[in-house]
C-alpha cells in the first residue's frame, strides 16, 4: 500500500513538472537500460548453459550433437506444459500483433518466458538465435513500464519500438542499424519526434552492453580488401542468389509449419521434430546452435574449421567437397531453423538468416576463385555482403541489412557492393513475395502495420468503436400499428433493424419507406412489417471483415448505414459519418 502511494505521487509530480515529450525521452533512455539487460541477461545464462555441456560435447564426436536438442526442446515442452500452460509463440510476430490490435500491451509473462525457452532451446543446440527472444522480452518490459507511468497507446508503441532498438544495439553493438531496424520493421514514423527517443534508447542499451560485457563484439573480423569495380557483376550474382534464397527460406519456412501443424499433439511434434533435427547435426555440425563461430571462421578464411568435424573430412582437401557441404548448410539451415521453431523451441530467424548468408556468400566467393577463369574475389568481403543480401530478401529491411553489416564488421567501405547485392535481393524478393515470414500471418488476420499512413490507421482502428446498438428492433409479424408506437415514436433514429425471435438479422426499414402510410390508421393492423423491410446493400461480418474490409463496401454499396452480424445474429449498425469521424480522429493522432 505504502509503494502504492509512493508510485501515485510521483506520477502526480511528474505531471507537474515534467512535460511530455521531455519524459518519453526519459523512459526512451530507461528502456534502452532494461533492453540491455535483457539481452546480456539472455546471452549469459546461454552461455553459461553452452559451457556446462562443452566438454560432454568435446569428448563425444558428433553423438552428443544429436541428442543434445532434443534435451533441450524436451525441457522447452515440459516448462510450456507444466509451468507456462500456453504457447510461447513467434517472437516478433507478437510484438507487432501487440501494437497493431492490442494497443501496445503484452503480458509480463512475455518479460520473463523468453529468458526461460530460448537458453534452453539454443543452450542445447537449437538452430535458431536469441535475438527475436531479447526483442520479445524487452518489448515487453517496455510495454509493462509503459502502462505503469500511464503512457497512452501512441507512445507505447514507439517505446516499443525502442526496445526492439535496444535488444539489437546491444547484441550487436551496432546502434545505427537497431535505429533502422526499429523503422523498417515496426513501421515507425521517421519524425524527430520518433528518432530522437529510438537514438537514446540505442545509445542507452549499447553503453549498457559495454558495461557488461566490455569490447567483445560478436564479429572478430574487420574488412581489409577494398571493392574493386571489376566485381561489379559478381555482386549482381551474388544479389541474385541470395534473392532466391531469401525466397526458399521463407517458402520452406512456410511448408514445413503448415506441415507440422497437421499434427495435434505437442509431443508428437517434440518427437519428430528432435529426431529430425538430431540427424541434421550429426552429419552437418555447423548448424548446431546460433553459429556465430561458424560466420568468424568462414570470415577468417578457415572453412575446415567453420565445418568441424563431419563424416566428409576425408575429402576436405577437395575444394569442391568443401563448397557442396556450404551449400548443405545453405540448403539445411533454413530447415533445421524451422523445424526446430515448429518441434516447440523458441528462438529468432534473424541470426539463422546471417548463418544462411555467409555460407551463401562464401559459395559463391569460392566458386568464383576455383571456376577456372582466373577470377579472384575477396571470400571474406562476400561472406559479409551475403549476410546483407539475405537479410535484405527475408526481412524486406533492406537499409536495416546495409547498416547491419557494416557496422559489425567495420566494413563502411563495402557500402557500393553491399548496396549492389542488397537491391537485386530485396527487389527479386519483394517482387515474388509480399509478405515476410514476421507478418504474413498478421496479413491474415489484417494487423499488419505497413509505411502506408493510411492503410496503418485502418489497422489501428478496432471495429467495436464504431458500432451503434441504440437502435429499436422490429419483428416480420408486427402491425404497422405496432411499429409506429413501439419502433417510430421511440426512436430517435431513421432506420430499424428487423430480427426473427432468435435474434437473427432479416431486413431493414426506413423511415422513408413507410412516410407514405404512416398516417393511414386503415393499414395500421391490416399491414405488417414484412410488407416494408427489404435487404441492405451489404453486410459487415464481425468475425471476418476488418476496418478495411468495412471502408470498401461502403464504398462500393454507396450506403450510409451498414448492419453488422455476429454470429449470425444482428449486432448493430456502422454508420458511414461516424466511421469517417473515427478514421479522422485516428489518422490526427497517428501523425502528429
Amino acid at each position: 500500500m505504502e509503494q502504492s502511494k509512493f508510485f501515485k505521487q510521483i506520477l502526480i509530480w511528474r505531471y507537474k513538472y515534467i512535460s511530455e515529450k521531455n519524459f518519453v525521452y526519459f523512459l526512451a533512455i530507461l528502456i534502452g537500460l532494461l533492453s540491455g539487460l535483457v539481452s546480456v541477461l539472455l546471452k549469459n545464462i546461454t552461455f553459461g548453459i553452452q559451457k556446462v555441456l562443452k566438454y560432454g560435447i568435446t569428448i563425444s564426436d558428433n553423438q552428443l550433437y544429436f541428442i543434445l536438442p532434443i534435451i533441450g526442446l524436451l525441457l522447452v515442452y515440459l516448462f510450456i506444459k507444466y509451468v507456462a500452460k500456453q504457447d510461447v509463440g513467434h517472437s516478433l510476430s507478437n510484438v507487432l500483433y501487440s501494437i497493431s490490435k492490442k494497443d501496445g500491451i503484452l503480458s509480463k509473462k512475455s518479460m520473463y518466458y523468453p529468458l526461460i525457452t530460448a537458453p534452453l532451446t539454443v543452450g542445447f543446440g537449437g538452430s535458431v538465435g536469441l535475438l527475436g527472444p531479447a526483442i520479445a522480452s524487452a518489448a515487453s518490459v517496455s510495454s509493462n513500464v509503459s502502462r505503469w507511468f500511464h503512457a497512452d497507446r501512441k507512445i507505447r508503441s514507439l517505446l516499443i519500438g525502442c526496445a526492439a532498438a535496444g535488444a539489437i544495439a546491444s547484441i550487436f553493438k551496432s546502434p545505427i542499424a537497431a535505429i533502422i531496424f526499429a523503422i523498417e520493421v515496426f513501421s515507425l514514423d521517421l519524425t524527430f519526434a520518433s528518432l530522437l527517443p529510438l537514438l537514446m534508447a540505442s545509445i542507452s542499451s549499447v553503453l549498457t552492453s559495454y558495461f557488461f560485457l566490455g569490447d567483445d563484439v560478436i564479429f572478430n573480423f574487420m574488412v581489409s580488401d577494398k571493392f574493386e569495380i571489376k566485381d561489379t557483376l559478381f555482386f549482381v550474382v551474388l544479389g541474385i542468389g541470395t534473392g532466391i534464397a531469401s525466397i526458399y527460406f521463407s517458402k520452406i519456412h512456410f511448408k514445413i509449419t503448415s506441415l507440422f501443424s497437421l499434427l495435434k499433439s505437442r509431443r508428437q511434434k517434440l518427437i519428430i521434430g528432435g529426431l529430425a533435427i538430431g540427424v541434421m547435426l550429426y552429419f552437418i555440425p555447423p548448424l548446431y546452435g546460433e553459429g556465430f563461430g561458424f560466420i568468424n571462421d568462414l570470415m577468417a578464411g578457415d572453412h575446415i574449421k567453420a565445418l568441424g568435424k563431419t563424416p566428409f573430412d576425408s575429402y576436405l582437401d577437395n575444394i569442391w567437397v568443401v563448397i557442396l557441404l556450404l551449400i548443405g548448410i545453405t540448403i539445411f539451415k533454413a530447415i533445421a531453423m524451422t523445424t526446430t521453431l515448429a518441434a516447440g523451441g523458441s528462438g529468432g530467424i534473424i541470426i539463422p538468416t546471417l548463418v544462411m548468408g555467409s555460407a551463401l556468400g562464401n559459395v559463391v566467393a569460392k566458386i568464383i576463385n576455383n571456376i577456372g577463369f582466373e577470377f579472384s574475389v575477396s571470400e571474406s568481403n562476400f561472406t559479409l555482403v551475403g549476410m546483407a543480401g539475405l537479410i535484405a530478401g527475408v526481412l524486406h529491411a533492406p537499409l536495416t541489412a546495409i547498416f547491419l553489416i557494416a557496422e559489425i564488421t567495420g566494413g563502411y567501405q563495402l557500402f557500393v557492393p553491399l548496396m549492389i547485392t542488397v537491391s537485386m535481393s530485396f527487389i527479386i524478393t519483394k517482387n515474388s513475395l509480399e509478405y515476410t515470414i514476421y507478418n504474413k500471418e498478421l496479413a491474415e488476420k489484417g494487423a499488419l502495420l505497413t509505411q502506408d499512413k493510411d492503410k496503418n490507421v485502418l489497422t489501428l482502428m478496432k471495429l467495436d468503436n464504431v458500432i451503434e446498438k441504440d437502435f429499436i428492433q422490429l419483428h416480420p409479424e408486427m402491425t404497422l400499428g405496432d411499429m409506429l408506437m413501439k419502433g417510430v415514436s421511440k426512436s430517435s433514429r431513421n432506420l430499424f433493424p428487423v430480427t426473427n425471435e432468435h435474434g437473427q438479422f432479416m431486413g431493414i426499414i426506413l423511415l422513408d419507406n413507410i412516410r407514405s402510410v404512416m398516417f393511414d390508421q386503415s393499414l395500421y393492423e391490416s399491414t405488417t412489417v414484412e410488407t416494408f423491410m427489404h435487404s441492405p446493400p451489404d453486410f459487415i461480418i464481425y468475425e471476418k471483415d476488418d476496418m478495411k474490409a468495412v471502408m470498401e463496401k461502403f464504398q462500393s454499396s454507396k450506403a450510409w448505414n451498414l448492419p453488422v452480424i455476429k454470429d449470425n445474429k444482428y449486432y448493430g449498425f456502422v454508420s458511414k459519418s461516424k466511421l469517417l469521424t473515427a478514421y479522422r480522429n485516428e489518422l490526427i493522432n497517428f501523425t502528429s
